[in-house]
């Protein structure tokens, strides 16, 4: 390669490196760009949902401030601080006067004013928890005299204060209207305090009837519209006061849902069919069900027991039909249970259902018969007349039965049901006949005779 070769692309090389730093630096540049975008988003959005909060937070202070004045402006509140506030005044402007009348007198007659004025108040309040633990009538009204006795006596000191004041430059008239005044506010705070007692009293006692038929009316106009609109177009097509609101509503519910009875509706009445009809199937499904603790133990299936071809057998079960009729009838046999009738009226199923005991299943199985057991031998004219074959008989039966029969046949479950005899004989059977298929070589005598 020549030298300007070389020159040449040193230049293309050191070109190519400075396109390569200015896109990386550019590729910096537009990252950093990104990241600033991305990060003055961000602040944008929390911004936004900080101001967001904050909008909400005021509504929401709002809100609770409207509220609490809903709740202060209405009118149980206002009296009740109403009666409260008049209370008050009643007793700052009561007490001084007593105060400055006894302390006139002796200093050491400072606590009877207070003491006076604090036991109407004392007992006023005893009315109230009087009213509130629902105590006698006399345990009130011997507060409320108490209070009577308090209050007047207080009242009559705050009037002869204010007809003293004729000494300290009054008119008479003034000093006497003064009086009056000071007596009027020492017994208007017992008494504001104890109208506003009795008012609570009577409203909360008309309260928890009414509220609770409010309450009712509401639920039934939201649960039943279509029913409650046709009652008030019948009571206001009925002449006026001549008929009432349940007894139109009772009307509306047989028009609307056909049932006299309110409540009941025609989904209603056909579950409760279905359920009374699927309460006498189970009952009719479970009638000899043993009760608890006590059930029968069931025999077992001889086909699990033993096999004809096994060394023991086990005894074949005893077929019924096969006995005669005397002994078929000692054979214990399960109850019949009679199937459910069809109720064609929904509501003769439900009377049934609602008269019948709901009683155990073994309740159930009590009332049908039950079956006997065997408890002796079987009589003689109860037995089978079948004829006895003897051995030798048997074993001409088998040996014609399995005359082409191979050797690996000869099986004594085979036998038996071949000749219809017991497992027991038929084991015996099996050997012989194996026995003399092996003395003549394995073949049946059939085949040798041919």
């Amino acid at each position: 390669m020549s030298f300007y070769e070389e020159r040449r692309a040193d230049q293309a090389a050191r070109a190519e490196q400075k396109r390569l730093t200015a896109q990386h630096g550019e590729e910096l540049r537009a990252a950093r760009q990104r990241e600033s975008d991305q990060r003055a988003a961000r602040l944008r959005d929390q911004a936004r949902a900080d101001r967001q909060a904050d909008r909400l937070d005021r509504q929401q202070r709002r809100r609770e401030r409207a509220e609490r004045r809903r709740e202060v402006l209405t009118p149980a509140e206002i009296y009740r601080r109403g009666t409260l506030a008049v209370v008050t005044s009643s007793g700052l402007a009561s007490l001084p006067a007593q105060v400055i009348h006894f302390v006139g007198i002796s200093p050491m007659l400072l606590p009877l004013p207070l003491a006076i004025e604090g036991l109407a108040w004392v007992m006023a309040a005893g009315v109230a928890y009087a009213d509130a633990r629902h105590l006698p009538a006399w345990v009130r009204w011997l507060l409320r005299s108490l209070i009577a006795a308090f209050a007047g006596f207080a009242a009559f000191i705050n009037y002869g204060y204010g007809l003293s004041l004729v000494h300290h430059g009054l008119s008479a008239e003034d000093a006497q209207t003064v009086g009056r005044g000071l007596a009027a506010v020492t017994l208007l705070g017992p008494i504001a305090f104890e109208i506003r007692q009795w008012v609570s009293t009577l409203a909360a006692s008309i309260e928890g009837v009414d509220a609770d038929r409010r309450e009712h009316a509401r639920r039934r106009r939201r649960h039943h519209r279509k029913v409650v609109r046709i009652a008030d177009r019948l009571i206001s097509a009925a002449p006026f006061g001549t008929l009432d609101r349940q007894t139109a509503f009772e009307r509306a519910w047989t028009i609307v849902r056909g049932c006299p009875e309110p409540g009941m509706t025609p989904k209603l009445y056909e579950r409760a069919a279905k359920s009374a009809q699927a309460m006498h199937q189970a009952r009719a499904q479970q009638p000899d069900q043993p009760p608890t603790g006590t059930a029968r133990k069931e025999p077992e299936r001889v086909a699990e027991q033993s096999m004809a071809d096994l060394d023991k057998s086990t005894p074949a079960p005893v077929d019924p039909s096969g006995l005669p009729e005397p002994a078929a009838e000692l054979i214990p046999d399960r109850p019949k249970v009679d199937l459910v009738k069809h109720v064609d009226a929904p509501a003769a199923l439900v009377e049934s259902i609602r008269s019948a005991p709901i009683e155990p299943a073994r309740a159930a199985a009590a009332e049908g018969p039950r079956s006997r057991r065997v408890t002796g031998k079987v009589p003689a004219a109860a037995r089978s007349k079948q004829q006895r074959r003897t051995p030798e008989q048997l074993l001409d039966q088998a040996r014609s039965a399995t005359a082409d029969w191979s050797i690996e046949e000869l099986t004594a479950e085979r036998i038996r049901k071949a000749i219809r005899c017991a497992p027991e004989k038929a084991r015996p059977l099996r050997d012989t006949l194996r026995a003399e298929r092996a003395d003549g070589g394995g073949e049946p005598p059939a085949a040798e005779a041919a």
